[in-house]
């Protein structure tokens, strides 16, 4: 069973920055793309950044671009969302999840384990 235990997030002031870290227990983790959702509240879960095995693609929503970075560390088995220059409107819960394959998707469907979720607060 794949776990994902996400940490780093908190309370901050816009334009601040948070990094958010999220440890998977899975012995194969480079073979798998990873991405980040997030989740408001009223709202539904949307995509944020995804990353392949290797880390050598990304992908971001339009909303994040140029602002956030999605990167990985597989001999740490962990991948990384550094959120630079936050807005209030990037206030949700953030979750990490795996993807089914290595193939980085924006689609929730294309993921079958997610963590907990960290909440992200970004006061104006």
């Amino acid at each position: 069973q794949v776990q994902l235990v996400e940490s780093g997030g908190g309370l901050v002031q816009a334009g601040d920055s948070l990094r958010l870290s999220c440890a998977a227990s899975v012995r194969t983790f480079s073979s798998y793309a990873m991405g980040w959702f997030r989740q408001a509240p009223g709202k539904k879960r949307e995509f944020v950044a995804a990353i392949t095995g290797s880390g050598g693609t990304t992908i971001y929503a339009d909303s994040v671009k140029g602002r956030f970075t999605i990167s990985r560390d597989n001999a740490k088995n962990t991948v990384y969302l550094q959120m630079n220059s936050l807005k209030p409107e990037d206030t949700a819960v953030y979750y990490c999840a795996q993807s089914v394959n290595n193939y980085y998707s924006y689609l929730p469907e294309q993921y079958d384990y997610w963590g907990q979720g960290t909440q992200v607060t970004v006061s104006s």
